[in-house]
């Protein structure tokens, strides 16, 4: 779909300079064609003037108006939103570099076919992960390097129509696409100029690489040294290259086709690490790897204060190897687990159980200090730490009401002992009324007719 672009005409009614209630029904169909679509015209603005854009999608075909580099958008953040670049019929597009798609992160489909694409960088696509399908058919590749390829997980590639050549560094091509070749009638060309289906392409001095790692195992103490060896084989001669991250000290002794790693004393931060060695060619790549199980006591890492949550829990997290015995204590004495209170492992890492003393609805009964025990055939390690669930019911004093209250009781206490009073004064000027003596009947009525 085109994007409008200002002063194209296409709503403008010619000679009246307003818009006819054709024009008006147009664009209503087009509004709602694209935002029933979920995919809604980019502005002009946005979209380079020689494609069309949607929000997702951009498409560079017109011969006339080529391109010879990836269209960049006004923002990253619109670039990150499109999944699909479809380039075709350009003459002048020759080379996809190092940082043309660095800031489409999500791209999923690429296509750029029948165009003059002579050059694939191997760094061109390490911003773009998600690419799924990858269509580089009737360009001018004469070769492409695995490397590449190396971090993507590539569903689809068709390389269809390029005079690549009948060489050792188009070999992983045939080896990655297997059947697919054929489907495809994927040809290379010979140094005579003849054509050959690259799956029956065999050549001399071209091999996978080849690494093994010895031991293929290793399970040390903590503290102990190893040396591990790699060997490597492949023509052309492969490179040899070890990967891994440790807190152990190593160095590394390398003699043609074979080297040593000379780890000395094993940490516990190591176990579960992975060492790998790879060998590189222009063929492919092979690796051999191993993780290190490393032996050594438990340490309790942390151990907090009960929290309240669906029942209440001690969290605690352990490291050991092997996984350590657990044991509860509560003031001094051993904790029986059951349907109550349990030992719950949420989350296990490469050397820590996470977890919590779980207790469901604990009392006073359940109040103390708590001991965690931690025990492998290597060594102990224990903690404590104070829980409080509930008060004991016979120390709970006599509910004390907070000072608002206390002020509205005397409030209210005083406005009742003032009305009981003024009762009572009804009550002794009701009874003693009637009585002359005191001449209250004969001064109340006076009162009455002076008014």
């Amino acid at each position: 779909m085109s994007a409008w672009r200002p002063g194209s005409g296409a709503l403008s009614s010619p000679g009246t300079g307003s818009w006819s209630w054709r024009c008006w029904w147009w664009w209503v169909v087009v509004i709602g064609v694209s935002v029933g679509s979920g995919d809604p015209w980019m502005s002009a603005e946005a979209c380079p003037s020689f494609c069309s854009c949607s929000s997702t999608r951009i498409s560079c075909v017109d011969p006339e108006r080529g391109i010879n580099a990836f269209p960049v958008l006004q923002s990253e953040a619109e670039m990150e939103n499109i999944t699909e670049i479809y380039i075709a019929n350009q003459g002048s597009f020759s080379s996809i570099n190092d940082k043309d798609l660095h800031y489409y992160k999500n791209l999923r489909n690429l296509t750029v076919t029948n165009s003059r694409l002579t050059y694939v960088s191997k760094l061109a696509f390490q911003n773009n992960i998600k690419i799924q399908y990858l269509n580089l058919k009737d360009n001018n590749l004469s070769s492409l390097s695995w490397r590449i390829f190396k971090h993507l997980n590539i569903s689809y590639l068709i390389l269809t129509g390029n005079p690549l050549h009948c060489s050792c560094e188009n070999m992983w091509i045939k080896l990655l696409l297997g059947e697919e070749a054929d489907t495809q009638e994927l040809r290379c060309i010979e140094d005579g100029g003849g054509r050959k289906l690259l799956s029956r392409l065999t050549l001399p001095n071209c091999e996978v690489p080849m690494a093994t790692l010895t031991p293929s195992k290793v399970r040390l103490r903590e503290g102990k040294n190893m040396d591990l060896s790699c060997t490597t084989s492949g023509v052309p001669s492969p490179e040899l290259i070890w990967n891994m991250v440790l807190v152990s000290n190593y160095e590394i002794e390398t003699s043609g086709q074979i080297s040593w790693l000379r780890l000395s004393n094993l940490s516990s931060l190591d176990h579960n690490s992975k060492i790998s060695c790879t060998a590189e060619n222009i063929v492919g790549e092979k690796e051999s790897s191993l993780l290190l199980d490393i032996l050594f006591p438990p340490k309790i890492t942390k151990l907090s204060d009960a929290i309240p949550d669906h029942h209440w829990c001690i969290p605690f997290s352990v490291a050991g190897n092997p996984a350590p015995h657990l044991q509860w204590f509560l003031d001094g004495e051993a904790v029986t687990e059951g349907a109550y209170i349990m030992t719950m492992i949420h989350d296990v890492t490469e050397r820590e159980y996470h977890g919590c003393l779980q207790l469901d609805s604990p009392t006073h009964l359940n109040n103390g200090r708590y001991t965690l025990l931690a025990e492998n055939e290597y060594g102990t390690d224990q903690k404590d730490v104070e829980a409080h669930f509930m008060g004991k019911p016979w120390d709970e004093g006599p509910t004390v009401d907070p000072p608002e209250d206390r002020v509205a009781v005397y409030v209210v206490v005083g406005i009742a002992a003032v009305a009981f009073t003024g009762f009572l004064l009804m009550l002794v000027i009701l009874k003693f009324g009637g009585n002359s003596k005191f001449g209250i009947k004969g001064k109340t009525l006076h009162f009455y007719l002076h008014w």
